[in-house]
């Protein structure tokens, strides 16, 4: 696949059917990702891979919200005024659970910490924390080539730490999110997607 058509087929998915991915094409999926850019040179990222479902269901501490209501309420407390947007959040949050559970293959990525990453003492601090999601995004653009889509997931506070005691993680690595993958199930449910002209968002020599 040429490499812009990677580019604008990979799409957010939240629906999957119901196979796997071969362990060849995900280790090929995998070594994309370790091909990214990284500050230091040395890729300190590790994958823990959870395809086991009864292990999913320890592993996950995350809720799907299905009440429309709430929806609503969650995104005026968000200030969330673009349709578009508000759109994209009804489709993902009655998905949060199930999207990960139900994928083919859930990834968990780790980078190595130098310092809290909550706590940066500078901008470069977060350099490692860049890097991985450069990594991701090489993982999601790999996977789309394979005909493979997928979504991520930041994880919340309390999520974190119990993926700490399940997964038993060294404390000097952070995961910054969930990674699901599989192949969408035919007409799975797609926000609209925001168009935005290039030329709008280019300053030349000041903003």
């Amino acid at each position: 696949m040429e490499f812009y058509d990677v580019i604008n087929r990979r799409r957010t998915i939240r629906e999957f059917e119901d196979r796997g991915v071969p362990r060849e094409t995900l280790l090929r999926i995998l070594e994309a990702g370790l091909k990214a850019p990284t500050n230091n040179h040395l890729r300190q990222w590790e994958f823990v891979i959870v395809n086991d479902k009864e292990e999913r269901s320890r592993l996950l501490n995350v809720q799907d919200i299905t009440s429309y209501d709430e929806r609503e309420k969650m995104m005026d407390g968000f200030n969330m005024t673009d349709p578009d947007q508000r759109g994209m959040y009804h489709i993902a949050m009655p998905k949060q659970f199930s999207m990960l559970y139900n994928s083919a293959s859930l990834i968990l990525p780790f980078f190595r910490l130098r310092e809290p990453l909550l706590q940066p003492t500078s901008l470069s601090s977060l350099n490692d924390f860049a890097s991985i999601w450069c990594c991701i995004e090489n993982i999601l653009l790999a996977a789309a080539s394979e005909g493979i889509l997928g979504v991520t997931r930041i994880p919340m506070t309390e999520e974190l730490e119990h993926i700490r005691k399940t997964v038993k993680h060294p404390d000097n690595y952070a995961m910054p999110c969930y990674i699901a993958l599989g192949y969408p199930v035919k007409d799975a449910e797609l926000p609209v997607q925001k168009v935005i002209n290039v030329e709008d968002r280019i300053h030349i020599g000041q903003w």
